[in-house]
């Protein structure tokens, strides 16, 4: 395969798409309808644009969606319009963080297309920083995947379930995430209750690591925080799915609600203010607190 395209190129989808170029490949993607900011990481990534799905649809041999979790769904049944109309079934692999569940949705709508379908599971920073991210992946043939192993990024291969890679996903965030959102709604409380002080030089005494850990992450969640909503939805679901209460992260998305509302969530991981404290983010973040909000 040498055409692969990139729907769509966000924080991930351009890295893993310039990997990919770096490597040889003809990266493409989609940008009608897209904004200023996706147009730019596309053009830095140098991924070559067809306009639209149908034309991508149309010249590509593999899709891989990366995108927001919210829309997995619905750019499964417009890449599986294109490929109806079209007569071209490319291997579509989901690399969304989504449900198990929503993975055999997402799995029902290509394969009806009759493309090949594989789900995968992305788990580390973007290509370009650090060691570059694992890409879990798990279906009936994983195959075109796996060839992409060392191209900027490592694959892994799980089982032959759909759902598999996907359930990797949703735990791993759970903690990870999770406990970020964790962090942040107990320094919310303190913030409320005007302990913060006092709790962080406890923290600095007896919880050195989580310390070091709220400092260098919960001042920065806000760029993240509107598409991290629905992943944490979707990790809510996969608990409930498994008989575990799905509640904790439910509170985790009302977390990244909340962040998504304050003045820092306009920033980009490009662009955002490295010199924030944690001290500076909770008084911003209290003040959009509503009164008797519970954390």
């Amino acid at each position: 395969m040498k055409t692969i395209a990139i729907l769509m190129p966000g924080d991930m989808g351009h890295a893993v798409g310039r990997a990919l170029r770096e490597h040889g490949y003809d990266v493409v993607t989609a940008l009608h309808g897209r904004g200023a900011h996706t147009h730019e990481l596309a053009g830095s990534a140098g991924l070559r644009d067809l306009g639209t799905v149908d034309a991508v649809v149309a010249e590509a041999e593999m899709i891989l969606s990366i995108l927001p979790p919210a829309a997995a769904l619905s750019q499964a049944e417009t890449v599986a319009q294109a490929m109806q109309q079209a007569g071209r079934t490319p291997v579509y692999v989901d690399c969304n963080a989504i449900s198990p569940e929503t993975a055999k949705e997402v799995g029902e709508i290509i394969t009806e297309a009759g493309a090949p379908f594989i789900d995968a599971g992305i788990i580390g920073l973007a290509p370009g920083k650090g060691a570059g991210p694992r890409f879990y992946v798990s279906g009936p043939d994983t195959a075109p995947m796996l060839a992409l192993d060392g191209k900027g990024f490592s694959v892994i291969g799980m089982g032959d379930g759909i759902g598999e890679a996907s359930g990797l996903k949703m735990v791993y965030a759970g903690l990870t995430k999770g406990t970020w959102t964790l962090h942040t709604a107990v320094l919310l409380t303190a913030q409320r209750l005007g302990v913060t002080d006092t709790l962080l030089e406890e923290f600095a005494h007896s919880q050195e690591a989580s310390l070091a850990t709220m400092r260098r992450m919960v001042p920065f969640l806000p760029a993240d925080s509107a598409r991290w909503v629905g992943e944490m939805e979707e990790i809510s679901a996969t608990f409930a799915d498994a008989g575990t209460p799905p509640d904790f992260h439910d509170g985790a998305a009302e977390i990244f609600r909340l962040l998504a509302q304050t003045p820092f969530a306009s920033e980009t991981r490009a662009n955002m203010d490295r010199s924030r404290t944690l001290e500076d983010a909770l008084a911003v973040y209290a003040d959009h607190l509503k009164p008797g909000d519970q954390t």
